[in-house]
């Protein structure tokens, strides 16, 4: 089914459902179980506390998600993407300085994502506890919820390899009877006197109220019921801002009448010689007729599989565009399903599964798990604020757009403080994973510009210069032919500077005759798949500078690429043709290609005394994160082509420590019996005439 970026239809609208809001739509499933233990207990919960807190929901959504991300941040398109990553891609000519809230967000935001999968799978199946489905019943076990939650996550992760193409078709719907469920049972429920949530005085009067034990640190509580707004944004490349604006009105409104009618089941039943010492209790399912809680335990299941298959999607969506972006080494990445935005990468996928399923036994309640959440989403947004003031700073005059993001920046900085609390109660396990991919990414990107900062001029030559050697090169019968099409991937900068370690493989090894010399390098776009390139024959028929521009989201198949430029330049004659006598394909025009990659390798880099030992560090965990990820030939698509790969040192000039000079050697006028070095020079006079420099 496809999906229009600029106008909205049921279908769109279906989809959207189906993806966009996974996270934030199973937030009843948690939120105000979050608030009952803010408050200690159920009977501490009275009528202006709850008001109050839904209100603070209430106006959450509608200055967080609605206005900062559905009505602004989403301006900010990058070719109809979005993320915190697209954003960054917009701005980043802007300032240097703006890389870092780029990775501080973006690793925030991945960090989180390991958290959400574990608490609304958790949150669903603990509804199963003392519920009977069809023959199976089910104790008020914990562990049988964990068992359960295990076998769902695992499962979840094991197909992503297969695509979820199929199953996704059933998104929508599903979650479109899950808005549905959530907006009726919230009617069925409503105490008319909770419709004062919608006045903001009661949310900021519960900040102050003394019935507000916890006082601003409640916020922490009520900021979960919006984490899932930065997804709205970066899954607008998969559905069009447009269905985005048509569904998010139905979404609020389900989302805000099911905290309504948990609100007034709270208001009626705190009291209850049943209820009123209870800290643990979930109103989403208390509330719910007994006829009604089997259903309601299957639908928020599936809802919760929905949201979690959604975070693990978007985690190699973020991936993909950091990899693009060189924030992070090179990975696989797959398309397993005929879906565009459906792409796999193995790694990450088993990452998530073993971080999720730590995160599952290690709080073991969702309870437990929700003192953690929320912490790594805050900075995130705040990450994001700032991006968005550089973007809207280019639309708008400069002071207006800081007013805007000061605004915002104010309210989050506030739920960023209200969630420290977190920190000892777990949050400190989203922030330790959230360090940890900000450290590979710091590695990563730095390593790279401190590499490049300490090849001299002398690690490159011009290309032009030995333009004359490879043409002669190449039509020296003498010498056997190596190959029809000789590809080189590597970097060609300004004014034709390569690096030496290519013309050494060329000439100096062993000299290898082809045909063609094609240099080719790969360079990343802000345009998401854009796929152009550019050709310079630099005035030769076998000498080719090609520059491939690719999008952060395109997929680079190199060998796929190059033989569709060979294959347009002999048809223009601008190249001569290579007919192959022996082929499986008759009247074969190109030739053979052979792909060559010089891999570097930093056995000169501890003995280099010019380089600082923190960039020493920089340098050797890059080329440490390049060794253990994909290999150049899984990254550039040459799998099944026939590649070269050659070690080279870091640095192949010498550097001013490594210069050998040559010590002084002094002759005696007569041979001494004494063979020893210092007694030669003790004992017979020195000869300044034999002197050798």
């Amino acid at each position: 089914m496809k999906v229009s970026y600029d106008k909205i239809s049921f279908a769109g609208m279906l989809i959207t459902l189906g993806i966009v809001y996974g996270d934030i739509g199973t937030s009843p499933l948690y939120v105000m179980n979050a608030i009952i233990g803010d408050a200690g207990r159920m009977g501490a919960i009275r009528q202006d506390y709850i008001i109050g807190v839904i209100s603070l929901i209430f106006w959450t959504l509608m200055i967080i998600t609605t206005i900062k991300y559905v009505l602004i941040t989403m301006q900010a398109d990058n070719n109809h993407e979005g993320g915190i990553f697209a954003l960054y891609a917009l701005v980043r000519r802007n300032g240097k300085w703006l890389v870092w809230p780029a990775l501080i967000g973006g690793a925030a935001l991945l960090a989180d994502g390991t958290l959400t999968p574990a608490v609304t799978v958790t949150s669903a199946i603990e509804g199963l506890k003392g519920q009977t489905v069809g023959a199976l019943h089910f104790n008020n076990s914990q562990f049988d919820v964990l068992i359960i939650t295990t076998i769902v996550l695992l499962s979840l992760f094991m197909i992503q390899k297969f695509g979820t193409g199929v199953i996704g078709k059933s998104f929508g719907p599903v979650m479109l009877v899950w808005f549905a469920f959530l907006a009726i049972v919230g009617l069925f429920n409503l105490n008319p006197i909770m419709l004062k949530a919608l006045s903001p005085y009661y949310a900021i009067h519960v900040l102050f109220s003394p019935e507000n034990k916890i006082g601003i640190f409640i916020l922490g509580s009520v900021f979960l019921a919006t984490t899932g707004a930065e997804a709205l944004y970066s899954d607008m490349g998969h559905v069009g801002k447009k269905n985005i604006y048509g569904t998010w009105p139905f979404v609020y409104a389900a989302l805000f009448l099911n905290y309504l009618g948990q609100g007034s089941w709270m208001l009626s039943h705190a009291q209850d010689p049943m209820y009123r010492n209870l800290v643990n209790i979930n109103p989403f399912y208390e509330m719910l007729p007994g006829f009604w809680k089997p259903f309601a335990v299957v639908i928020s299941a599936l809802a919760a599989i929905i949201a979690s298959q959604a975070l693990i999607t978007g985690s190699y969506t973020l991936v993909d565009e950091a990899i693009g972006l060189k924030f992070l080494p090179r990975m696989i990445v797959k398309h397993p399903s005929n879906v565009r935005s459906q792409i796999y990468i193995s790694g990450i996928n088993w990452f998530l599964c073993a971080v999720t399923l730590f995160v599952v036994w290690f709080f073991r309640s969702s309870q437990h798990m929700e003192a953690a959440y929320g912490l790594a989403i805050t900075i995130t947004m705040l990450m994001t604020t700032v991006l968005l003031f550089e973007f809207l700073s280019g639309k708008i005059k400069r002071i207006f757009a800081f007013c805007i993001a000061l605004f915002f920046g104010m309210i989050e900085t506030v739920f960023f403080l209200a969630s420290l609390v977190k920190f000892i109660h777990g949050g400190y396990i989203t922030f330790l994973i959230m360090l940890l991919i900000l450290y590979v990414m710091v590695v990563w990107y730095f390593g790279n510009k401190r590499r490049d900062h300490y090849e001299k001029e002398s690690e490159y030559v011009s290309l032009l210069d030995y333009r004359d050697q490879l043409e002669e090169l190449s039509n020296d019968n003498s010498i056997p032919l190596y190959t029809s099409n000789l590809v080189y991937m590597t970097r060609i900068k300004n004014n034709y500077q390569i690096k030496r370690n290519a013309m050494y493989s060329i000439l100096d090894k062993e000299p290898k005759r082809a045909r063609v010399y094609w240099f080719v390098t790969v360079n990343e776009t802000s345009v998401p798949y854009e796929s152009t390139y550019t050709v310079d024959m630099l005035n030769t028929k076998n000498v080719v500078d090609v520059q491939l521009y690719l999008g952060f989201r395109k997929s680079q198949s190199v060998s796929v690429y190059l033989h569709q430029i060979v294959d347009y330049l002999i048809k223009q004659g601008v190249l001569n043709k290579q007919d192959q006598k022996y082929s499986t394909i008759k009247h074969r025009k190109i030739g053979d290609f052979k792909f060559v990659i010089i891999n570097e390798r930093p056995s000169d880099l501890t003995m280099n005394t010019e380089i600082n030992a923190f960039d020493k560090q920089l340098i050797s965990g890059r080329i440490f994160l390049q060794n253990v990820t994909a290999s150049p030939v899984s990254w550039y698509g040459l799998e099944f082509s026939n590649v070269i790969e050659e070690a080279s040192p870091l640095f192949i000039t010498m550097q001013h420590d490594q210069y050998l000079v040559q010590r002084k050697i002094y002759h005696s006028i007569h041979h001494s019996t004494n063979r020893g070095p210092e007694s030669g020079i003790k004992n017979n006079k020195l000869n300044n005439n034999n002197k050798m420099n």
